[in-house]
């Protein structure tokens, strides 16, 4: 697995499945064969990408979102956890960085 950002996101093309830790007591495994679409939307510097699967909604907000859009497109997007830095510090230009996760459904 190839970590490509500060730790809040990861790929790795053989992956099967996408491991999202919501929370340090909560994480889920979705299916990439359950993944029925994105959305990405911009509000000023802050973003929202919402992952759709079969069962779930998978809402993300931060800054430079679409790398890990894209990696969900080609299926090999393989963690998202919150980012452990602040906003805005120790975080490359370009990287992204996810302040929050939410996940709905069953």
């Amino acid at each position: 697995m190839s970590t490509k950002s500060t730790e809040c996101w990861a790929s790795d093309p053989q992956a099967r499945a996408l491991r999202i830790e919501v929370s340090p007591e909560r994480s889920l495994l979705l299916p990439h064969d359950q993944f029925m679409f994105a959305e990405l939307t911009s509000s000023g510097k802050e973003q929202n990408l919402k992952l759709t699967f079969a069962a779930h909604e998978v809402s993300i907000r931060g800054h430079c979102l679409r790398r890990i859009e894209m990696a969900m497109q080609r299926m090999d997007l393989s963690l998202l956890c919150k980012s452990l830095v602040k906003q805005g510090n120790f975080v490359a230009e370009g990287q992204p960085l996810i302040l929050d996760i939410a996940v709905t459904g069953n």
